[in-house]
Order: structure tokens, then sequence, then C-alpha cells
């Protein structure tokens, strides 16, 4: 194999995170990328709405890009889609409802001038030197894809998130027969989702949900309200099927539920009975035995429907007793707060809240160890690299590899950039490419740095502190000032001896600047800003952010 077309495969995201999932499959001058996904910010983000893949690689190697594969339409899969596009123009490649779902977030001129090519389990597409084979795999959304790579190398086999649910809901079970044969024919590479490594057995069937579902409604007497993912369409579904049973109708609440609710219904995966879709509007008109919500807000995220209704600050739905609440999701680590927060307020209202984990009303949509073994022993890979989960649970599945009979010099442990090439003496680590995360906050797109989160906490602990001054231009003497003004540093009517003194400091430095022949703008900021630094910390131990401000005359 000539040195210049080895086979390299390069995660962008996905390593040692939940989400931000992104992966490179690159051959001589050709790429592929599989999905472009987003995260959540952590606690210390403040203000970041959503944190996405850093595409530096990719964009300085656009002109490589052959296509952009999308196993499914979950947000961590195809989240920063939008933005990727806005930097790239590559043909995407999808199932029906993983681009439907897409062309619903993207823009008018993303989706004039973007390339959008629907595929089918089993269909095969050339993208220069690589012979991309899809597959199904069952996860909790349907149209889920798994791919198999055929490159000059060998074959690479992305399984995507996946389960082995035996009796999905929509009956379309993963494809063993494809997994087999691939293992049959040689497999160079598995990349399989490691998300519930950590979990022995087997995950339960989406069925069990609704055999739950069925247990609540035939004994909930007033309305019922069920938050879940939006995108979960297989729990909306039986959300549907079990109300038309208990003839209720259903409502949707929550812009994102009602977009996936309108895609999926419209292009076929979601199948709701004939006059059991009702406007949100007219539910209070209705009898409340007779009436079901679908919300938003299972994570408790603060500006949510259910966040809202808990709050008694929704405009069309508010809480009463004997509504019973079903929160149909397992909080994501670090939202646990958030959804115990949530549920006490719901309860304060007087609402039966279902959300414990041993009642049944969620299961995983991910592959637990037995199933990870399966996967593993169907495709029987040379060469093992766990994707999808933070590095604990990327350990234990190298464990569950190693236990199956791979050998341990063949499982790659990566780290977001890191390359791994394959070439004629075997697999080889080499090196990193530029990779780790851009935070979007509002319209900006990778503005807030490590700089900007740093002045954002420390003015969330200990406030500001502005200090306004008038100078004379030509002989540096103050005309006026200096003003004091505080947020959420000290409570003004309460700290004015505190303030006084600060104003003398200030005095005390501007005289030695004027007398010392200090007389850049900058020099007497510095000057300001340590002196009441180190006085105010003396004071209080706080450390507000000062800010002075100097005008000139």
């Amino acid at each position: 194999m000539a040195a210049e077309n080895k086979l390299s495969i390069i995660p962008l995201g996905g390593m040692g995170e939940i989400g931000k999932n992104m992966l490179v499959i690159k051959y001589g001058a050709n790429i592929i990328v599989i999905d472009a996904g987003l995260t959540f910010p952590e606690d210390e983000m403040l203000g970041v709405d959503i944190v996405i893949p850093d595409i530096s690689y990719l964009i300085e190697n656009k002109h490589l890009i052959r296509g952009i594969l999308l196993t499914h339409g979950h947000e961590d899969h195809i989240g920063a889609l939008p933005f990727v596009l806005d930097e790239i123009n590559a043909p995407v490649y999808g199932s029906p409802l993983t681009l439907g779902l897409l062309k619903d977030k993207i823009n008018e001129k993303q989706a004039a001038e973007v390339k959008f090519i629907q595929v089918k389990p089993r269909e095969t597409v050339k993208l220069g030197p690589f012979s991309v084979e899809f597959f199904r795999v069952s996860h909790s959304i349907p149209d889920v894809l798994g791919t198999a790579i055929k490159t000059p190398a060998g074959t690479i086999v992305y399984t995507s998130d996946f389960k082995l649910d035996q009796t999905p809901i929509d009956g379309e079970v993963t494809d063993f027969f494809k997994l087999a044969e691939y293992g049959e024919k040689g497999v160079l590479a598995l990349l399989s989702d490691s998300t519930n490594a950590e979990r022995e057995g087997f995950t339960m069937s989406e069925k069990m949900v609704g055999r739950t579902f069925d247990e609540i409604f035939s004994s909930a007497r007033g309305r019922i309200i069920v938050a879940s993912f939006a995108s979960n369409v297989h729990r909306l579904q039986q959300v549907f099927t079990t109300a038309e049973r208990y003839q209720r109708k259903v409502a949707v609440c929550g812009r994102s539920m009602v977009n996936v609710v309108d895609v999926a219904s419209e292009l076929g995966y979601l199948k709701i009975p004939p006059g059991t879709l009702v406007e949100l509007d007219i539910i209070d008109s209705l009898p409340k035995d007779k009436v079901v919500i679908i919300s938003t807000g299972s994570q408790g995220e603060p500006m949510s429907a259910l966040s809202r209704m808990a709050m008694s600050e929704h405009r069309k739905v508010q809480i009463v007793p004997g509504d019973t609440i079903v929160i149909s999701a397992m909080p994501i680590p670090g939202n646990e707060k958030l959804v115990g927060r949530t549920v006490d307020a719901l309860l304060r209202q007087g609402a039966e809240v279902i959300y414990e984990k041993v009642s049944g009303i969620h299961v995983s949509g991910h592959a637990s160890q037995e199933e990870l073994k399966m996967m593993l022993n169907l495709v029987k890979p040379k060469y093992f690299i766990p994707v999808h989960g933070e590095y604990r649970m990327m350990i234990k599945h190298a464990q569950i590899a190693e236990e199956i009979g791979i050998r341990s010099e063949n499982i790659f442990l990566l780290e977001n950039g890191q390359v791994v090439d394959f070439d004629k003496l075997g697999a080889h680590l080499n090196g990193k490419v530029a990779s780790g995360q851009i935070m979007v906050d509002g319209l900006g797109v990778g503005d807030v740095g490590s700089v900007v989160l740093r002045d954002r906490k420390q003015l969330s602990q200990d406030g500001i502190v502005i200090v306004v001054l008038t100078l004379d231009r030509a002989e540096g003497k103050v005309i006026a000032g200096p003003d004091i003004i505080t947020r959420g540093f000290v409570y003004v009517r309460e700290s004015e001896e505190l303030l006084e003194e600060t104003k003398q400091r200030i005095d005390s430095v501007l005289s030695w600047c004027h007398d010392s022949g200090v007389k850049d703008w900058q020099g007497i900021k510095n000057n300001i800003k340590d002196t009441l630094s180190k006085f105010l910390f003396e004071q209080t131990r706080r450390r507000p952010m000062i800010l002075p401000i100097i005008m000139e005359v």
C-alpha cells in the first residue's frame, strides 16, 4: 500500500464524552465524515447554549470531503450540522427521517445549496475509494443506520448508537445477517457504541414501556402529561397508541416536540390514529380523564414546557390536583438537580409524578454488555475502537472486547483528534489533528472562550465594581468623579463607609499617577484595578471584577 494512500480513522468528537459525535475516515486524498453532533454545556459554561466539535481540520481539508454520512436524527449526531454546512458544502447522506429532522433545523440558504441524498438499509453508495453500505440497527428513534465502509485497506464497521431489541416498536430488527456477513468476509476495524458498557445483561425492549403506559393510562383519573425526549419517536408512538386504546385525545406541547411530531407523522414514521391529535388550545374544554399531553422537559430544562408548567408559568397548561405526570427519561448526568427541582414543584401543586427508574417508564436505547459481546462476536474485527462514551465506559468496552478474544494491542482507546493509521505493518497511532470544542452562545459561534467564561464566572460569584471618572486631557487632573457603581458585590445602602473609603483609595492612586507622570489611561486603569482588588479583598474576602472607565475632556 502506498504511503500516501494509507487509511486513517480520526474522531473529532464522541471520545471520552457523551454527545458531540463526529468521525473522519481518510484514505489518500479522500475524506468521509460520519455524523456531526452537539452536546449541552457543562455547569461552568455559563450562558453557553450548545457545544459543537472543532472542525478546523475539516475546513482545512474541505476539498477532500466526498460526503457526510448521518446515522440517525438525534441531536448528538446531527445537531452541529447546520454550523458545519456554513463552512463545508458536501453531499449529505441519511435516511428519510434523519434528513427530515435535519431540514427542519437548517436555514433556507443551506437547504438550497446542499445536496441531500436519501439512503436506505442495504443500499451502497460510492464515494471516491470508499464503498459505503448502510445496515439497519435498533435504537430509540426509527431509521437508524450503521455503516460498513469498504476501503482498499479493509472494511470498517461503525455501529452508530444501537441496541439489539428483538421486539422493536416498528418491527425493524437490527440486521444480524449483514453483521454476520461482514464478519465472515473480514472486518479490519469495528467502532462500537460504549454508552451502556457498564451495564450488565441486556437492555430491555422498548415494548416494556408500552406495558407500563397501559397500566398508568388504565388507572389515571385525571389528565396524563408525558415528558420525553422529542426525538424518541418510538416512545411517542406508544403514547398515541395507548391514548387511542383508552379513548383519550393527545395534545403536543413544546416547540421541538411539535416539530418532531409534524415531521415524523408526515413521513409515516409516527402513525397517529385518526381523531386522536388535538390542538393544545382546546384541552381545557375536554373532560380531564380524556386528555393526554406530550411535553418536552424530561431533563428539567429551565425553559422547557414541563418546567414552565411546574412553575405555573405556562400560558396554556396549568397543573391541577389529579394530574398524572410521567417523566419518561433518565436524567443525563448533571441534570439530576434540575429534574429533582421540577418533580418537587409538580408535587407541590398536587400532581402525581412517576419518574423513578424502577417504574418501567423508560428503557435505554443503547446496548448493554451482553449485546456488546454479541456485536463483537458477529463482526469479528481484527481491530476494535470503542466510541460514544465517557472514558470509564470506553475502558469497560475494551475489557469486554478482550474477554471475547480480541488482543489488547489491537484495541485503541482514542481521544478526540487522535489519528489511527492502517498500513501494511498493521495499525498504529500517528499524532493528533486540531480538535476540541466550540461554544455556541446566541448567534456567536466560537467567540466565547476560556477568558469570557472566566469573566462570567467571576461576575456570577463576586459581582462587578465600575469606577467612572473624567480627567483633563492636557493636565491629567480629575474633573469629575470618581463615581462607583456596583452590581452583585455589596448592598450600596449598607456599605456607604466601604464605598467612601474605596473612593479615597482611588483618589490616592490618581494623585500618585499624577505626581509620578503616569499619563496613559491604561497605566492609570491598571493601578486602580490593582489597588482596589487588594483593598476590597482585605475588607470583604471577595474578588469582584473591577472595571475602570476614564473619560477625557
